[in-house]
């Protein structure tokens, strides 16, 4: 009966810095520079955020409202230079000049426009520069068109004063906008600049912020867990060394202080513990001399059973029919009977004793567990059955069989016994059985097949109990200890065996495994 052990005292609490667990220490600490780090972050962060708006109008607005601008003068000046050369020349490629030039103005114009919602401040020089570009092409790009064929080569000179006045209004327009634009973009480029400035100074303070972090934690950590783990690693080495009665106490932390009083709970119960060891492992080796001795006299008996008691039944047998045989012809037929019954009484009798015997010696008697093949199993099983093979007609087909773990002796056994089983309760058909292999889980799983008379699946379980049997003794001979042993021989190898409830053909399949090896 084992003994159930009683909980440990719970140890004395400690007092001062000591009844602070660790937990709040880094607790406390780690809140202080959560705090800080956070700020650090959360301003690092949003200095990142006015670095990247500040590069994102820089580069994505303004630089681009600056080359749009140029382009949008440059075209501009392309018209206006085309349209003064058709009114001098009155040439039509000057038109199609144009046409090309004013196609690029509207281009950057679109431009523009779709950057000004971006840069509001800039959008009254921008109506300025196009109300000034739409006004000069209709009072001088439309005149020009409209006058050529009425004055000919004379009509740049003509309109020429109405050009100066409009185009210098664009010109203006377009002065106006690119200075605008030239202090937006060194507004932006400060900005920028200050922001990686602020950036900067944002990193180096989360760094010494993380550096800070970084000593206040190593010296928490020297302090509540390297210093009082070196004291406790120190008493416990004492201990180990020999010295069982130094007492472990550690002060700080609360958990280290709760744990040292614990561990020096367990050390005065395990030095208790093992005294009462030594007297229980005394116990056990004489238990194990008394088991020693009782398996002795289980050999003799073993012994005494397969010799002495079986020739008093061999006595009785040959007697009986030496009685018959010297005085049958003065024996009624009831006589013959009840010596025909004596002498069937003592064969059984002696083969039930053989079959008790080999049950008890399973894994007692038969050797140790070694790489074995079960093809050479089996076919010393098939040499054993060849007479009953031969006589009923059976086919017995095998899979190449592996390697397993076992005992070759047992294993002979297992097979014998199972394919006799298979010949023994065979019906109106030829015995077929077939044995098969296969690899599951670390494990072989053999199975026997055959054609006979099949086992009710309710009887699962029963088949395999000492003893048991399913049909009269006079239909079918045996002991009923056939599939016990089976089972006992699969145990004793570290597997099991069942019978498959639902085989897909007619007749019966065991299936049992064994411990695969690497061989």
């Amino acid at each position: 009966m084992s003994r159930t052990l009683s909980p440990l005292a719970p140890p004395k609490p400690p007092r001062g810095l000591g009844r602070l667990p660790a937990g709040r220490w880094f607790l406390l600490v780690g809140a202080i520079v959560t705090l800080l780090f956070a700020a650090s972050i959360a301003f690092t962060l949003k200095t990142m955020n006015d670095t990247r708006e500040a590069r994102a109008t820089l580069i994505e607005v303004i630089d681009p409202l600056v080359l749009h601008t140029l382009e949008m003068s440059t075209s501009i000046s392309n018209e206006e230079s085309t349209m003064r050369g058709y009114g001098r020349t009155n040439e039509a490629f000057y038109l199609q000049d144009y046409d090309i030039a004013e196609k690029a103005s509207a281009t950057a114009k679109a431009k523009i426009e779709a950057l000004l919602p971006r840069v509001p401040e800039l959008r009254d020089e921008a109506d300025r520069l196009f109300a000034a570009t739409d006004n000069w092409r209709r009072v001088y790009a439309q005149e020009i068109v409209r006058q050529v064929p009425e004055t000919g080569k004379d009509t740049a000179s003509n309109l020429a004063p109405v050009n100066t006045e409009a185009f210098g209004a664009v010109r203006a327009a377009l002065a106006a906008q690119q200075s605008h634009l030239t202090l937006l973009h060194g507004d932006a480029a400060s900005r920028l600049e200050r922001g990686w400035d602020v950036f900067y100074g944002a990193l180096a303070t989360l760094a010494a912020v993380l550096l800070l972090a970084a000593i206040a934690f190593t010296l928490l950590v020297r302090y509540v867990v390297l210093r009082p783990v070196a004291a406790l690693q120190a008493q416990v080495r004492q201990v180990a060394a020999g010295d069982f009665d130094t007492r472990l106490n550690v002060t700080r932390p609360a958990e280290m202080a709760e744990l040292s009083g614990h561990v020096d709970a367990m050390r005065r119960r395990v030095l208790r513990e093992w005294r009462e060891t030594q007297r229980a492992q005394q116990a056990l080796a004489d238990q194990a001399a008394e088991l020693k001795r009782s398996n002795s006299e289980l050999e003799q008996f073993a012994y005494v059973a397969s010799h002495d008691l079986q020739e008093p039944l061999r006595k009785v047998s040959s007697f009986s029919q030496m009685l018959e045989q010297r005085y049958g012809d003065q024996l009624d037929d009831r006589a013959k009977q009840y010596i025909k019954f004596a002498v069937d009484g003592a064969k059984r009798m002696q083969l039930l004793i053989n079959d008790l015997l080999d049950f008890s010696r399973v894994g007692r008697v038969t050797g140790d567990r070694v790489p074995t093949s079960t093809t050479e199993a089996l076919q010393t099983a098939l040499d054993n059955l060849g007479a009953r093979i031969e006589d009923t007609g059976a086919t017995v087909v095998h899979d190449d069989l592996p390697v397993v773990s076992g005992n070759k002796l047992l294993l002979t056994q297992l097979f014998q016994n199972l394919i006799g089983n298979a010949i023994k309760f065979r019906s109106e058909e030829p015995p077929k059985i077939v044995v098969t292999a296969e690899r599951k889980d670390g494990m072989w799983e053999f199975a026997c097949s055959d054609n006979g008379i099949g086992v009710d699946a309710k009887y699962a379980d029963r088949i395999f109990l000492i003893f048991q049997r399913l049909h009269p003794r006079d239909v079918y001979p045996g002991t009923g200890i056939g599939l016990a042993l089976c089972r006992k021989i699969v145990e004793y190898h570290g597997g099991r065996i069942w019978l498959e409830e639902s085989p897909d053909h007619k007749g019966t399949t065991f299936r049992w495994t064994l411990e695969a090896t690497d061989e």
